[in-house]
């Protein structure tokens, strides 16, 4: 059996995520793993808070909490609005476990063996207001390279440019606003990312499947300027993985910690680490994962992560699992995805403007998110969430398409046949081009998730609900039944097959209509979920005889006094 790792990118612990943040990686990493599960092959999905760092601190702060307990109470919450979404991950873990302080701290040593770790002492920005070192992306201020106003001391997220806080124009904290910055010496550890150009470069270059969007970013920060820069790992925080070597203190560097995004990247490897844990099993169950002494070298392993985390996943994280000298499993596909804006603008915590996971599931279940989101996924460009797309799209695609071929069938084989398959009749041409026009679109729709289209996977998933519709209308079982009612019969035999099809095919996008679709016919969601051989044998699959029942309606139409109430709502505040 094959065997596919998935990992998403980690959700930042400080707040609940906007809709962006959830299909910019989570999303779209558990549509994907469902189909591959679907399509037989072993998967392990992982993900994991993403703990340590200034904002983690900050945000502990302004709730008036220690910074361990409101990272375990906003675990608690985040894990919950996953489960909400039913991101269907094996595990999901948090960066601060034991787990990952050891697996960090041990690579972390093997670097320093390997020769890939300096010290260096080095001047950083000190505020005066807020009493501390500031780290960078806590200094905003001008990008020398394209002029963005809110540069972030790390990297500008408009143009992606590396940066050190020194390059910024009229730096300030954000924390305080101040511009009462002075720069200190300071000790700190760099990872020499540099002395990996050359292996970096031709590992990249070999990976000719990755999206452009991942390559093209990856090899600007390989090639602009002076090229791939050393890399500050440590930082002068309380909070996060206390530097050392391996279970061995490091002299000079006491009251530091690891970098965020030192730590985070491998947190991927942790997560495996605490699932086995949790299930009571063994570290060879986690290692035939990860490690490719272990059996992990016929794992297809895939990352998903927004576009802004692909300069650290394509070079930063794979330095360390490189430079350590040891038989990690490297990333066979990285998957990497644009913005999702907001009516025209960012989603905005601060301004309360756009929508978040909780306030969603509040309003709506989840397949309506889920289903949108994936329709309309940023793959090749930002996309803008808008309340009429979102209601064109609910309405027009759940409701109208599928929602309505359910209720069609199954009322009028109820009111003509009762709530069991019927039987007599044969299939006939009109089946016949049905069962063509399927055969056509389940291939285009599973190369579809193959490649990790979303997009185009949707296109293809609709399309086959557009066929059982098509079909029904040119059927008419409604007329039939008063001329021919044994053909009438044989028409609804097959639409019911249709339902029990399209509950399959659909899991991956909305997998609690799926599971209302397979109740309504009596059939487990376990036994049905292998992914169709093709349309002949999908659609002879219920006998006649076969119970069902009529489900309630499995959509509601959005209203457009509710899309307005909304619009309004999550306006931002004025």
């Amino acid at each position: 059996m094959e065997r596919v790792l998935v990992t998403s990118a980690l959700p930042y612990i400080n707040g609940v995520k906007h809709l962006g943040n959830l299909v910019g990686s989570m999303l779209p990493s558990d549509a994907y793993a469902r189909f591959m599960r679907q399509t037989g092959r072993e998967v392990l999905l992982l993900c994991a808070t993403d703990e340590h760092g200034t904002p983690a601190e900050l945000a502990a702060a302004a709730a008036g909490q220690p910074v361990d307990a409101y990272c375990a109470e906003m675990y608690e919450v985040q894990k919950r609005l996953g489960d909400g979404f039913r991101l269907s991950f094996d595990f999901f873990g948090r960066s601060s476990s034991p787990q990952n302080h050891r697996l960090t701290q041990h690579l972390a040593g093997k670097l320093d063996e390997a020769g890939l770790i300096e010290e260096v002492s080095e001047i950083q920005v000190y505020s005066h207001a807020d009493g501390r070192f500031l780290p960078d992306r806590y200094i905003e201020g001008t990008c020398p390279n394209c002029g963005y106003d809110r540069a972030r001391g790390d990297q500008c997220e408009n143009c992606t440019k590396q940066l050190d806080p020194a390059d910024l124009i009229d730096p300030h904290s954000t924390i305080s606003g101040s511009t009462d910055l002075e720069q200190r010496e300071t000790k700190h550890l760099y990872l020499r990312q540099s002395a990996m150009r050359d292996k970096l470069r031709t590992w990249i270059d070999s990976k000719k499947d990755w999206p452009t969007l991942s390559t093209s970013i990856a090899k600007k920060w390989l090639d602009d300027g002076d090229g791939l820069q050393d890399r500050g790992i440590t930082r002068d925080l309380d909070w996060g993985v206390p530097v050392k070597r391996g279970e061995k203190e490091w002299p000079g560097m006491e009251g530091k910690v690891f970098y965020v995004w030192f730590d985070a990247p491998i947190e991927y490897i942790a997560s495996a680490a605490e699932w086995t844990e949790a299930k009571g099993l063994k570290d060879a169950d986690w290692e035939r994962w990860w490690r490719t002494d272990k059996g992990a070298d016929d794992v297809r392993y895939v990352q998903i992560m927004g576009k802004d985390n692909v300069p650290f996943h394509t070079l930063s994280f794979p330095s360390t699992i490189m430079g350590s000298g040891e038989p990690w499993k490297l990333v066979d596909h990285i998957k990497s995805f644009n913005w999702l804006t907001y009516e025209g603008g960012k989603f905005s915590t601060s301004q309360q403007r756009g929508i978040f996971m909780d306030q969603a599931l509040e309003i709506l279940p989840s397949d309506y998110w889920r289903w949108w989101l994936l329709s309309n996924a940023p793959e090749s460009s930002d996309s803008d969430f808008t309340w009429a797309s979102f209601q064109t799209g609910v309405n027009k695609d759940l409701a109208d398409v599928l929602g309505n071929f359910i209720s069609r069938v199954t009322k009028f084989c109820r009111s003509r046949f009762g709530e069991t398959v019927p039987e007599g009749g044969k299939p006939g041409g009109a089946e016949q081009e049905l069962t063509e026009e399927l055969d056509k679109r389940l291939k285009a729709y599973t190369a579809a998730m193959e490649a990790i289209e979303i997009r185009r996977a949707a296109q293809e998933l609709r399309a086959l609900w557009v066929a059982g519709n098509e079909y029904l209308q040119k059927a008419a079982p409604w007329a039939m039944f008063k001329t021919d009612p044994e053909a009438a019969a044989a028409q609804i035999r097959t639409a019911l097959n249709l339902i029990r099809l399209y509950a399959i095919v659909s899991r991956p996008f909305i997998p609690d209509a799926s599971q209302t679709m397979l109740a309504s016919l009596g059939l487990k969601e376990e036994a049905e979920m292998d992914w169709p051989k093709d349309a002949k044998s999908a659609l002879t699959a219920l006998p006649a005889g076969h119970t069902f029942t009529v489900p309630d309606n499995l959509f509601a139409k959005i209203e457009d006094f509710q899309r307005e109430a909304w619009e309004a709502q999550f306006s931002g505040a004025s």
